[in-house]
């Protein structure tokens, strides 16, 4: 989220914003933080200041599968999002 709200705080011009971070695989495992787990923060210009919206999910697959199901997920939360304002 902070990632994401950053990237507002830094180029003016931008709207929205999208923060990945994560383990795609197929090592980096901790306790806590399995394989396929992926943050998401978004961020969002509007006319009260900056919303913010944070996410985790845990995707299934190799590491190529993992990188695209994070993709998937983050496209279409942001057109979600930006669809509400």
């Amino acid at each position: 989220m902070e990632m994401a709200a950053g990237v507002l705080g830094v180029v003016k011009a931008a709207q929205f914003a999208v923060s990945t971070t994560g383990i795609a695989g197929p090592g980096g495992a901790t306790p806590g933080k399995p394989v396929g787990m992926v943050c998401f923060g978004f961020a969002q210009r509007t006319s009260d200041g900056v919303t913010t919206r944070a996410a985790i999910r845990v995707f299934e697959g190799e590491r190529r599968q993992v990188r695209v199901s994070a993709v998937a997920y983050a496209l279409h939360t942001a057109i979600e999002l930006i669809g509400q304002h």
